[in-house]
């Protein structure tokens, strides 16, 4: 029972890390792809000749 007790308190232990890096993985991919995208649609833009900035 104890070897039980002892895996269930490390998975509690560290399960607020790991749900933590999860969330800043998915949102790294997140921000990756909105700037690619803003990126493209920015040049998609220039190269019809609409300057923006």
């Amino acid at each position: 029972m104890n070897a039980v007790n002892d895996t269930r308190s490390t998975l509690e232990k560290y399960m607020p890390v790991l749900i933590g890096l999860l969330v800043a993985f998915l949102a790294g991919k997140a921000l990756k792809r909105a700037f690619w995208t803003l990126f493209g649609m920015y040049w998609a833009l220039h190269a019809t000749g609409m300057h923006l900035f």
